[in-house]
């Protein structure tokens, strides 16, 4: 196999090209690789696109960044059978791979280059896909904020997200959209949040969707109703933990299912977060796509998922549209 490294110089705070050419140089002439560097937005998925389509060989591609850089990387991967992806987790967020215990395997070429094919699921919004998580209402706020700050001093990097939801706290706690699924709403018009997830944390440390799956061909749906700033602050360290689904805190704002693809209505310049990229969509449908992708998971590695959903659960989860 090919491992092709994409390194995005601008993902975190600092630069990781040395330590990653480093750790490439002790393998000499015993593996096949080679470098790329993006230049622009979007780059590394018209780079692996373009190479997927001229080159046969299988190929695994690692996204040297961030959830933003992973992002590009799946969506230049996706349909091509030969193409392979898996992250060198030195973002500053590094969302998706907390779905597996944290960036620090992912920090490990031995453990990347010796890891494990495995076919996991995407989402799907038109002809984009999503690895980890799409949301929108307050966490879209939140996000946009993040892409501003993320590499300014004090309020950048690791506290990027915390700046993202005091600048939400002020102009993101209501927001008007309807949510369908089968056709049928499953709110009244307002939302504070809504996340649909593939994986488990988003923002960098809250686990918005406990019991996700990324190969169970299903999407995780929480939508939490408009609420006062205070009860948002007494709630938000459940939310961080990932216990606000079995809560009875969250019983009367809390809506909650599993589902194959659900439609979202909203007013013009309604912006929506895929893995951290903002873009503008005021009708679309969001779908699961099952395993479609194949990942590399890093030797040691294993996601660390819950006992998944008992009877009880799955049937409230059912009943809460």
């Amino acid at each position: 196999m090919k491992h092709l490294f994409i390194i995005n110089p601008s993902a975190g705070r600092v630069n990781h090209e040395t330590a990653i050419l480093e750790s490439l140089k002790k393998y000499g002439n015993t593996i096949d690789y080679d470098v790329y560097r993006t230049t622009a937005p979007k780059d590394a998925t018209r780079f692996i696109r373009q190479y997927c389509s001229e080159h046969s060989e299988d190929t695994c591609f690692y996204a040297c960044g961030g959830d933003g850089t992973f992002n590009e990387v799946v969506n230049g991967a996706v349909g091509f059978d030969n193409a392979y992806v898996s992250v060198y987790a030195c973002g500053s967020g590094n969302d998706f791979v907390k779905y597996y215990g944290g960036a620090e395997k992912f920090l490990n070429i031995d453990n990347l280059v010796n890891g494990t094919p495995h076919k996991i699921d995407l989402i799907k919004i038109g002809d984009k896909y999503s690895v980890n998580v799409v949301n929108f209402g307050f966490d879209a706020v939140v996000a946009s904020t993040m892409i501003k700050v993320k590499r300014k001093p004090i309020i950048g990097g690791k506290r990027a997200y915390a700046t993202g939801v005091v600048k939400a706290l002020f102009t993101g706690m209501r927001n008007k959209c309807t949510l369908k699924i089968d056709g049928k709403p499953i709110n009244d018009g307002e939302i504070l949040l809504c996340t649909l997830g593939n994986a488990q944390f988003v923002g960098g440390s809250f686990r918005c969707s406990p019991k996700a799956s990324n190969d169970d061909g299903m999407l995780e749906v929480c939508v939490i109703d408009p609420i006062s700033r205070f009860k948002f602050l007494s709630l938000i360290g459940e939310y961080t933990a990932g216990k606000h689904l079995d809560n009875p805190k969250f019983n009367d704002i809390l809506k909650y299912t599993r589902c194959k693809s659900i439609e979202v209505i909203a007013p013009e310049e309604f912006c929506i977060s895929l893995d951290g990229e903002i873009i503008e969509k005021n009708h679309f449908i969001a779908e699961i796509v099952p395993s479609t992708l194949n990942f590399i998971v890093p030797k040691g590695a294993m996601p660390i998922i819950e006992d998944n959903f008992s009877k009880q659960q799955r049937e409230k989860a059912e009943v809460s549209i």
